[in-house]
């Protein structure tokens, strides 16, 4: 954890303004998809999280969250969290979601739920290895092709995480004491994979073909993604026969 860096939440609306010139500084000028202060002011007043890190007055990273229902359940949907390039590897999207976590929990709500991309195994491995989330659903280009430098035109397929929050699962990742399921199915992606510079984009439409059709007919068959697994070789999303929730 960054020593003096303090995680709260977010109220007045030049802290919101705050989060979206760190959410342009992030993603990049040339996105034009970027949300509005608006966005941060409604969350906030319909039940949904703006949670900020900040180091002394300054913020360095942010999560927003929107109030969902579902089933006949209230959960959150985690929409968005960025941290700035300079704290980055510091335990402050940890920070961010253990705030996150309490929060919620603290209002008696009980799932988060968020979209990440499947390509991108650090986030992958925080996700489900670090935080005990699982997934179950994959959504084929969810937000279409994007004006975003950082989607660099691929259609944005994502896998939904579902954190648990008070699941035996969620603790035991938290304290550090998540074993590995004793036997898996799995999908593999190349550790030599280089998802934010591939030297070939048709290499990555063809693996994003792959594993959206393995991820779906595995999910079909009830399974659950529930860790990364990484060797010299390869990284491998691990998948299990899931019934716990």
């Amino acid at each position: 954890m960054s020593s003096g860096i303090v995680v709260r939440k977010c109220g007045a609306l030049d802290e919101f303004r705050a989060c979206v010139a760190l959410e342009r500084e992030i993603w990049g000028e040339a996105d034009l998809e970027v949300e509005p202060a608006t966005t941060f002011v409604v969350a906030t007043e319909t039940g949904g999280q703006v949670l900020g890190a900040f180091d002394g007055p300054r913020l360095i990273g942010y999560t927003l969250a929107l109030a969902g229902l579902a089933n006949g359940g209230c959960y959150l949907h985690s929409h968005m969290t960025g941290v700035h390039r300079d704290y980055r590897d510091r335990g402050v999207g940890r920070m961010l979601k253990l705030l996150q976590r309490e929060e919620a929990l603290g209002r008696g709500i009980r799932r988060i739920e968020w979209t990440f991309d499947p390509l991108e195994m650090r986030n992958a491995h925080f996700n489900l290895n670090r935080l005990g989330a699982i997934a179950r659903r994959y959504l084929p280009n969810l937000y279409g092709v994007t004006t975003s430098p950082l989607h660099r035109g691929l259609a944005t397929d994502r896998l939904v995480a579902e954190w648990h929050l008070d699941s035996p699962r969620v603790l035991a990742a938290l304290e550090g004491e998540l074993a590995n399921p004793a036997s898996a199915e799995v999908i593999e992606i190349s550790a030599s994979f280089d998802h934010a510079n591939p030297n070939d984009r048709s290499q990555v439409e063809e693996l994003q073909k792959r594993i959206r059709r393995q991820f779906t007919e595995g999910f079909a068959r009830g399974y659950a993604a529930v860790g990364i697994r990484k060797t010299a070789e390869r990284c491998e999303y691990q998948l299990v026969q899931w019934s716990e929730f």
